[in-house]
């Protein structure tokens, strides 16, 4: 016994992946897309040692104009050696990594928040901070 395959043209072979490629792409974009409303809700944590104002330090830096700037520099603040020394640029996979588990990313920060495991929240709050703080000038 022998099986024929429906005849499928040509066009709709090659079509059919590049369709389900876009689809995927598109979907795996919407999902690391953060929302800023979210991630100032969650950022509120973040208000008790940080300020998004430029100028105004607490305990931590002020995040104002974070993006673009290099770990550890941002005049006025006292930076522990291992931040100074960690030799990060701010941008969007090292604020994720970060907030993952800044202890372990940075041994000796003097930063004693846990970290933020639900990859969605980081991204939220990288929103916020993007949209609230803008970049380094």
């Amino acid at each position: 016994m022998s099986f024929r395959l429906p005849f499928v043209p040509a066009a709709v072979l090659v079509a059919a992946p590049l369709l389900l490629s876009l689809q995927l792409t598109t979907a795996a974009t919407a999902l690391a897309d953060g929302d800023p409303a979210k991630g100032k809700q969650i950022f509120n944590k973040c208000m008790v040692c940080h300020s998004i104002e430029q100028g105004v330090n607490k305990i931590g830096p002020s995040l104002h104009g974070v993006f673009g700037r290099k770990a550890g520099t941002l005049a006025g603040y006292n930076y522990t050696d291992a931040m100074k020394n960690s030799g990060f640029t701010w941008d969007e996979a090292t604020l994720d990594k970060y907030l993952t588990n800044p202890r372990k990313v940075v041994p000796g920060t003097r930063m004693v928040f846990v970290g933020l495991p639900k990859e969605q929240d980081r991204l939220d709050v990288i929103a916020y901070l993007k949209q609230a703080g803008g970049t380094a000038q």
